[in-house]
């Protein structure tokens, strides 16, 4: 699962670790990356991990000019993991059928080929798949 917040990602994430125990794994700000991002919007967080138990789940925060920004009802999303090129591809097409792709299949900074949609149906999609190593 992958989390959105406009802006409240960390306080969530602590308040997630109060209720669960557990820890935050990873937090990388917009500041800390090479994403262009205004002075006030550098402590956003880009991307975080948080981990108890049975419990795991990815966040980050959207910027205030974000395309599709964080609002009740689209604060959720499914992110999967692949190791296929292939398969990646054809997962990511088949889903953008009678969708919209939010952000095409690319090569990012992180290592990773990636891409963002909503399928038909409302669902958001996150497919990433790690490159080289």
């Amino acid at each position: 699962m992958y989390f959105s917040f406009p802006g409240t990602c960390e306080e969530a994430l602590n308040f997630y670790k109060s209720c669960f125990g557990g820890e935050i794994l990873s937090m990388q700000r917009f500041g800390d990356s090479p994403v262009e991002s205004a002075d006030a919007h550098k402590q956003r967080v880009m991307h975080a991990e948080f981990k108890s138990d049975d419990i795991y789940f990815m966040a980050s925060d959207t910027m205030p000019d974000a395309t599709e920004p964080s609002v009740t009802g689209n604060v959720v999303q499914l992110s999967i993991n692949l190791t296929d090129g292939t398969e990646q591809e054809r997962i990511f097409n088949k889903l953008a059928e009678g969708g919209t792709v939010l952000m095409p299949l690319q090569e990012t900074f992180w290592g990773a080929v990636f891409g963002m949609l909503t399928d038909k149906y409302g669902v958001r999609w996150m497919l990433n798949r790690e490159v080289g190593g």
